[in-house]
């Protein structure tokens, strides 16, 4: 078992956690708090960086689900990167893969978009 770790840092599209470790039923409620604590601002996006994601149990999948309905609430986006392939086949299998933004990398996702012409 890993533990879980948590860090927040500020992207020009908003917040944005980095989460490494187990995202498991013992583990999850600590994400939770983390999201429920945050405000975004309309149309920022929440970045969920799982690069360093060991292991994501259903408790992990509904924190995530959790998370993105925040920042609708709030007029935001969320947005998941570096899905681990673990994880990405679990989001496949159940469909969410559709639901959720996923970019390749945090980069990608906290890149400031351009304005149409």
């Amino acid at each position: 078992m890993s533990p879980l770790t948590i860090t927040s840092r500020d992207a020009a599209t908003g917040p944005v956690l980095e989460i490494t470790g187990d995202l498991d039923h013992a583990t999850a409620p600590r994400l939770r708090v983390a999201v429920d604590g945050l405000t975004l601002a309309a149309g920022q996006l929440l970045v969920l960086d799982l690069a360093g994601l060991r292991f994501c149990d259903s408790s992990g999948i509904t924190v995530l689900l959790a998370a993105r309905n925040l920042a609708i609430e709030q007029d935001g986006g969320l947005a998941l990167a570096a899905v681990p392939d673990n994880t990405a086949r679990i989001l496949r299998i159940v469909g969410l893969d559709r639901v959720f933004t996923i970019h390749p990398h945090a980069p990608a996702s906290t890149a400031p978009r351009s304005a149409p012409c």
